[in-house]
């Protein structure tokens, strides 16, 4: 088949990679410039370098404008297959293939929907998270599923280890969808949309940590904001300190939300949501990294105690 792939950032590439190596022709790679902005700077690898290593001619764009139509009417392509791209795309331009266009989204549809879906669903507490091809139509994530593949959430997975491991599930996965649709074999299976979740992108303000969460929701929320990711942030005594690493405590405290207030396991625990009726577990901050970009154990940091806040005071 004539493909045109439409992708950015590392997940682009694989895609671009993978359909590549899967002996199809790919007459047209669109892709994005490079961006400055926080999380297309994350996974940055580029669609346009592999591209021109394998003479396949590159359209530059922010948007699906018209002369990124008219190019890809030219190209005369049998399926568009898009992952990680940032902007709206025409009916005009994904109905234009016989075969339509498929997109690629980092989870198990219909859950997640949107932006940073393996973040949020590690923060949310899913089991297990995952790789949707579905046929694109005029919502955001809503059309039609062809494949899916999952992986389990290990219980001290980091969001960039599950990002990774995401990734990897890009070949096989459209190996899979490529084969059903030359062959005729495809099966499409309607999302249900009473089950479908939608999450926004995620900015500074949702690195910042809320103390009213209980321990295990926090402890989860400190992995998910792993490296190259913002890390989970707070504020001790008028600066801003970012949590590398944390536990949850084997004893229950009580005291005011907030509060740092004794050291257990090599860290300081924090008290949480209803703490003055005593019976929760505190998370204990083991690592932490202050504005000047010093890392220091949690135990020693905190070591005057004090509250953590939302900002400084």
């Amino acid at each position: 088949m004539r493909i045109v792939s439409f992708g950015y950032q590392t997940w682009g590439r694989k895609t671009l990679q993978a359909l590549i190596d899967s002996g199809h022709e790919v007459v047209l790679a669109v892709t994005h410039p490079t961006s400055a902005e926080s999380y297309r700077a994350i996974w940055n690898d580029s669609v346009e370098e592999l591209a021109r290593e394998h003479g396949i001619p590159v359209h530059l764009t922010e948007r699906a404008d018209a002369e990124t139509i008219d190019l890809v009417k030219r190209a005369e392509p049998d399926l568009i297959v898009v992952n990680s791209w940032y902007t709206w795309m025409p009916a005009e331009l994904y109905n234009l293939p016989p075969h339509g266009t498929l997109n690629l989204h980092d989870s198990l549809l219909p859950k997640f929907t949107g932006f940073s879906p393996v973040l949020w669903a590690l923060i949310s507490g899913e089991s297990e998270i995952g790789l949707t091809i579905h046929r694109m139509d005029e919502g955001l994530d809503t059309g039609d599923i062809l494949v899916q593949h999952a992986l389990a959430v290990g219980p001290n997975a980091t969001g960039t280890e599950l990002v990774r491991a995401g990734m990897e599930l890009i070949p096989g996965a459209l190996r899979e969808a490529l084969t059903a649709i030359e062959t005729g074999t495809a099966v499409w299976r309607p999302q249900n949309k009473a089950e479908r979740t939608y999450f926004h992108k995620r900015s500074d303000r949702d690195s910042r940590i809320d103390w009213s969460w209980p321990a295990t929701d926090l402890e989860r929320f400190v992995r998910a904001l792993s490296e190259p990711y913002p890390r989970a942030y707070t504020h001790y005594r008028g600066q801003r300190v970012e949590v590398l690493a944390a536990t949850v405590s084997q004893a229950r405290y009580g005291g005011t939300v907030g509060r740092v207030i004794v050291q257990e396991g090599g860290g300081a625990v924090v008290c949480g949501p209803d703490a003055y009726r005593g019976g929760n577990h505190g998370l204990v901050i083991t690592r932490v990294r202050t504005a000047d970009g010093r890392e220091l154990d949690g135990a020693e940091f905190f070591a005057r105690g004090g509250y953590l806040t939302d900002s400084p005071e």
